[in-house]
């Protein structure tokens, strides 16, 4: 029997106690088996017993327990991702399992060497604000609602941990694995494997690593997901493994395809492979000429179709990610899914829900520019759905958070469009129209942002222009947010094309929206469908009887031009609807 050493004045656990200990933590049915963290606090445990604790190198560790050859350098972060995923997993474990555990055992963070002591009693503290970050505006502040307690006992935490059970937790981690995000919450991991070089000769070669460049500047665009870098992308081969994927590096998702070319015709591949169980999501082939375009604008534009494809608001990515529902615990990017599917029927049942997991989000997630700008644009839809007559409030907490979300992360396209959105309803135009250009340069094919866009410029009268970029974003994602098609028809109305405009209304099926139904009354009524006309006025004004006596503040909410005014007041009128005899407003509106 070893005796314990005496560190301080104090007994510390020998080996077999420390032993029995790990015994206990790798066996435990709280302790996850995906991934190399058995092997992994094994071999760091075992090596320090053994004396050996100024060997335990990320070097060492890659080559024992990850199996790297010789050629193993820092840029692969294999290491320093497993062991952020097992410090995690250690301290959940003495959170639910572990309570009563006599030995804790610990990594310690800027090395892999373990530290060994008796338990302590536990203290749980309220977290640090993020350093650097801005506490002017609050969550509760902004709100101006009591959210949950700022406090609980640690008793109470380890019991609403251990009620929430450790296969929830488990689920959103294999789901989406965490990394140390600074304060953020996990997000779906996407890497991308090297093209595939699928034809002859060295032009082949450099047309393979083009392609997985573009992809790798094209997909971190997109702020709902996580790309591993360039130099994680280097350490896999065309053909890596899923497993090897899954376990080592903790993503989600795989991207990999290959090119290939023959004679003048050159074909890209690309597939989206879900490493949980190795399925195809989704695969694409592309075929282009090399004569007819450029090589550059070839590998450009193929990389942003594919980004887009899998990696925008409503892409592949996305519809995986919401068809995989846990079963309790529904995290901060649960908020973002649920976020959209709002955003594809704007429902007004449903937004007090998704407002409150966003402002939840905030709360534990304060750095968390993406959610701020998704809480700024529920506060500006329950403006929107008041009408211009609620009030500044949910228009003043719109644009504050949506500045909060730009100050955290500047280049997030979400926080600005909310932004741009906040200020064009706050009649700022011109800065909102600089803004939305600021973020459509930025991400061109974010289709979310493109359709906002395209409505912000085509109510200033601007109906071409927002015409075109609502048309990309249909185009891009054909089975997004039905208010595509909705504003695409009123600008189709607006530019004389009202056969278009009666095809695109019924494609647009956002029945759960007010504003709906008075476009399509008006349209109906221009095609000389009276009977459809009629029944979409009486639904309109069934839904909002607040909106016509309030007509002029309405549109000059929505920053609408006179003459388009007009033509809507005349389409309500022959469409059956009441409409205001309001001379004075209508001056006003057109000296604007």
């Amino acid at each position: 029997m070893q005796t314990s050493s005496v560190v301080d004045g104090r007994d510390m656990p020998c080996a077999e106690e420390i032993r029995a200990q790990l015994d206990r933590i790798v066996k435990s049915p709280e302790f996850p088996t995906v991934g190399r963290g058995v092997a992994f606090l094994t071999y760091i445990v075992e090596e320090a017993l053994a004396g050996r604790a100024d060997r335990i190198k990320g070097y060492s560790i890659a080559l024992a327990v990850f199996k790297r050859d010789q050629h193993f350098t820092q840029e692969d972060p294999v290491v320093r991702i497993e062991a952020g995923r097992l410090r995690r997993v250690l301290e959940r474990y003495y959170l639910v399992a572990g309570q009563k555990d006599p030995v804790r055992i610990d990594i310690p963070k800027g090395g892999y060497v373990p530290v060994f002591q008796w338990r302590e009693p536990v203290s749980i503290a309220k977290p640090a604000q993020p350093e650097g970050s801005d506490t002017s505006l609050d969550i509760h502040a902004v709100t101006g609602w009591t959210k949950r307690r700022e406090a609980a006992t640690g008793a109470s935490i380890a019991a609403t941990v251990a009620m929430l059970g450790v296969a929830s937790w488990a689920w959103m981690h294999s789901v989406f694995p965490v990394k140390d995000q600074g304060g953020l919450p996990a997000e779906p991991t996407l890497v991308v494997a090297p093209f595939a070089n699928l034809g002859d000769g060295a032009k082949a070669e450099i047309y393979a690593n083009g392609f997985t460049e573009e992809l790798l500047t094209a997909l971190p665009r997109f702020n709902e997901i996580k790309v591993f870098g360039r130099e994680t992308s280097r350490t896999l081969s065309a053909d890596a493994d899923v497993k090897e994927v899954r376990d080592e590096l903790g993503a989600r998702y795989l991207l990999a395809g290959g090119v290939r070319t023959s004679g003048e015709r050159i074909r890209v591949s690309a597939r989206l492979i879900d490493t949980a169980d190795g399925m195809i999501l989704w695969s694409q082939t592309y075929d282009n000429d090399l004569q007819a375009r450029d090589l550059f604008a070839i590998q450009a534009d193929v990389a942003n179709q594919v980004a887009t494809s899998i990696a925008q608001p409503y892409g592949i990515i996305a519809q995986a990610d919401a068809s995989r529902q846990p079963p309790d615990d529904f995290g901060a990017y649960e908020c973002t899914l649920k976020f959209y599917a709002y955003r594809a029927e704007l429902g007004p049942e449903n937004h007090a829900a998704v407002r409150d997991c966003l402002e939840a989000a905030v709360a534990d997630y304060p750095a968390y520019a993406t959610a701020w700008a998704m809480l700024s644009i529920l506060y500006l839809d329950e403006y929107r759905f008041a009408g211009a007559t609620g009030g500044p409030a949910p228009l003043a907490r719109a644009l504050a958070t949506a500045r909060r979300a730009v100050q955290i992360e500047p280049g997030n396209t979400r926080g600005l469009q909310a932004l741009m959105t906040a200020l064009f309803f706050s009649q700022e135009v011109k800065e909102a129209i600089r803004t939305g250009e600021r973020a459509l340069a930025r991400n061109p094919n974010d289709t979310e942002l493109t359709g906002e866009f395209g409505t912000r410029l085509a109510l200033t009268g601007q109906w071409e222009r927002g015409g075109a970029l609502l048309d990309k974003a249909v185009t891009l994602n054909p089975g997004g947010g039905g208010f595509y098609r909705g504003t695409r028809a009123l600008a189709a109305y607006m530019l004389g094309d009202t056969a278009e405009a009666v095809t695109l209304i019924r494609q647009a099926d956002l029945q759960k929206f007010p504003l709906f139904h008075a476009v399509a009354a008006v349209i109906y009524a221009e095609a000389g469908l009276m009977s459809d006309a009629k029944r979409e006025g009486d639904i309109f004004m069934k839904m909002r009887p607040d909106f016509m006596p309030s007509f002029f503040a309405e549109m000059r909410s929505r920053n609408m031009q006179a003459r388009d005014v007009e033509r809507l007041l005349a389409g309500l009128k022959k469409a059956g609807v009441t409409v205001p005899a309001d001379s004075a407003s209508a001056t006003e509106l057109a000296d604007r």
